[in-house]
């Protein structure tokens, strides 16, 4: 029995560029508004959805859909993604053609080996050229059906609804000749899609099924973090006994919070479960982190702590922060997690004044607010990435070390000695740029290295006294201990930070 394999729904990830309409196209399938909850019009999570589509036959299928985000920020979690995906669907606009996102989830498709499909988007836009779209695509060497290729397509109307029954046919028809199969007599395998922490329910995780079978009783293993599934819910987010293969599941009360992307397993009996957790060698959440790649010795580093509200979007943060980084000054991850800033965050603050707290989609605790009104940590909290790393340049700018360097104002080629007592000698030379000032500090250079200081007394030009010579040949006094030689340099500077 455990080798009867049947036919199991297709895993499709919706990609493409940001504003191309993957949103709207998953919104009109499952028919509820997740675009207007949106932090600046962008879906910041991975999340999964079950929708029912009858096939030709009049048989009703179901297809499970992965929502990619589609921000170039969110590049790990798109990838993640297609990596879960049985099949994807790369939308295009009609509008708009192939854009640098489009080119980068058809990279991300290629590499993950698997099947697409091309949506054309927005066909009810006044600009909509669907022709030229598809022209676009085989310029980037993705040939659609009738184009040169055999890349399946459908121009849709994500707004207007236009076409997707036509879309999930195509998914249906795609995955009859793939021929997806799942054992629902195994115990259940798959995907950790997301994580979070939940002040009252305990650490949640979003599963992906990609064979077997989960039913309330057992125990599922993910890296070094185990749950029973006595808390068992559907994407809905309703109480079920049961799942099979394909299908997305919430799991409520981990030990700890389960790596994004890692496999899990799951166990009939806790000492199986405990075994398979000793032998794990992945690693709890530890991701090493980009922003901790740039650093030497001579690197000012910021600790920051970084607060989300899931696994996931740290990731993306990730990213965003490790292009601000530069040799002279970066950021250091000290602490990084899963859930509201707490009173611990505030007390480490408290005690390096250096520490930058930051909070993604999240809040704070009450007793790490009413520590805060004392401490006055150096913080920022908002549901949008890019508000995030604005701030996060303004403060490295205002930390950044400064150098006190010469900002040249004048220079001199000397060619005559006339006379030199103690100190001072009386010179001739030829301003070779800027402006010669009398009572400026200056510096002398000899064959390219600076041999002294010392400061301009006395100017003239043409026998006439002045107090600056912006041009030709002029006579000086310049006070320094070192002999002057015909042929060096005096350099005129004002110090300057930068």
């Amino acid at each position: 029995m455990n080798n009867s394999k049947v036919q199991r729904a297709p895993i499709v990830a919706i990609m493409g560029h940001v504003d191309h309409g993957k949103s709207t196209l998953l919104d009109f399938i499952r028919k509820t508004n997740v675009v207007a909850g949106e932090a600046g019009g962008i879906t910041q999570h991975i999340s999964a959805y079950e929708v029912h589509h009858k096939d030709e036959e009049g048989n009703e299928r179901k297809i499970t859909f992965l929502d990619t985000p589609g921000h170039e920020a969110f590049t790990k979690m798109r990838i993640r993604g297609a990596e879960i995906a049985d099949i994807a669907i790369l939308v295009v606009s009609a509008e708009d053609g192939v854009k640098q996102q489009t080119i980068e989830a058809y990279e991300t498709i290629k590499q993950a080996n698997i099947p697409f499909i091309v949506a054309i988007n927005k066909i009810d836009k006044p600009g909509a050229n669907i022709d030229q779209t598809k022209a676009n695509l085989s310029e980037h060497g993705i040939y659609v059906e009738g184009f040169g290729g055999t890349i399946p397509f459908v121009p849709i109307s994500a707004k207007q609804g236009t076409n997707i029954p036509e879309l999930l046919s195509t998914i249906i028809l795609v995955s009859d000749l793939e021929e997806f199969h799942g054992n629902p007599n195994l115990p259940a395998e798959g995907i950790v899609i997301e994580s979070h922490t939940d002040a009252k329910a305990g650490i949640s995780a979003t599963l992906i099924i990609k064979n077997g079978k989960i039913s309330r009783g057992q125990f599922v293993v993910a890296g070094n973090t185990v749950c029973p599934t006595r808390m068992l819910t559907d994407f809905l987010g309703k109480a079920i006994e049961s799942a099979e293969f394909s299908s997305p599941v919430q799991v409520t009360g981990w030990s700890a919070v389960p790596p994004v992307g890692s496999v899990f397993q799951v166990f009939d009996t806790k000492k199986e479960a405990e075994k398979a957790l000793e032998n794990s060698k992945e690693n709890e959440c530890d991701i090493l982190s980009s922003l901790n790649e740039i650093a030497t010795s001579e690197t000012k580093l910021i600790p920051l702590i970084i607060r989300t509200d899931v696994v996931g979007t740290f990731d993306a943060l990730d990213k965003q922060i490790s292009k601000l980084q530069r040799p002279e000054v970066a950021y250091k991850l000290v602490s990084r997690g899963v859930g509201n800033i707490s009173e611990g965050d505030i007390t480490f603050a408290q005690a390096d004044k250096d520490v930058i707290i930051i909070g993604f989609n999240v809040g704070m605790d009450k007793n790490a607010t009413e520590l805060n009104m004392q401490v006055n940590a150096t913080m920022k909290i908002s549901n949008v990435i890019y508000e995030i790393t604005e701030w996060l340049e303004i403060e490295m700018e205002k930390r950044r070390p400064r150098k006190s360097v010469a900002d040249i104002t004048g220079s001199l080629k000397v060619l005559k000695i006339f006379s030199a007592m103690k100190d001072k000698q009386v010179i001739g030379g030829e301003i070779l740029e800027g402006v010669f000032v009398i009572n400026k500090q200056g510096r002398l250079v000899r064959k390219g290295e600076i041999i002294a200081h010392g400061t301009v007394r006395n100017l003239q030009q043409n026998k006439i006294e002045a107090k600056e010579v912006k041009e030709g040949q002029c006579g000086l006094m310049f006070e320094t201990k070192e002999s002057i030689e015909p042929g060096d340099i005096i350099e005129l500077f004002t110090m300057i930070e930068k």
